[in-house]
């Protein structure tokens, strides 16, 4: 990736809806070779894809939750049996397998502590290969997520 690639990838990254138009005067190419450069960049798998980032809060979501897991071991089907009911799990937004002394890190938004709790005693508690999970309830976010820093 040369300067104009990382370029063209922070001011996507910060707005997805930018213009073919208005991202090649900004990086100082051509329409056409802006937008085959950005064609090559999602081939490439370095744009995975483009979605809208909702404001939590105005769509009801108030409080977020960091969820610590450890496994009742390290055998490969307890794994795969977490990991797997993961994945079918909407609510659950994020899931880390981290190093530490829990296994994974979970994050989860809710509308409220009501129902994140309904959440946890319906579906979070019925997780297989649990032995334990810790509930970190975020106060406020000082930072979040506005995307990857590429230079």
């Amino acid at each position: 990736m040369d300067r104009i690639d990382v370029s063209i990838l922070s001011i996507l990254q910060k707005n997805g809806q930018t213009s073919m138009s208005k991202l090649s005067e900004m990086v100082g190419l051509s329409l056409s070779a802006c937008h085959r450069r950005v064609k090559i960049l999602e081939s490439e798998g370095k744009i995975a894809s483009y979605a809208a980032r909702l404001d939590a809060k105005a769509v009801g979501l108030e409080i977020q939750v960091f969820i610590e897991v450890k496994l009742t071991s390290q055998r490969q089907e307890e794994i795969d049996a977490f990991e797997s009911a993961i994945k079918r799990m909407p609510e659950v937004l994020e899931c880390h397998f981290i190093s530490g002394e829990a296994d994974y890190l979970m994050r989860v938004a809710a509308r409220s502590t009501s129902d994140y709790e309904r959440l946890y005693r319906g579906r979070l508690s019925q997780l297989p290969s649990v032995s334990q999970m810790k509930t970190l309830l975020s106060l406020s976010a000082v930072k979040e997520f506005e995307g990857y820093h590429l230079g």
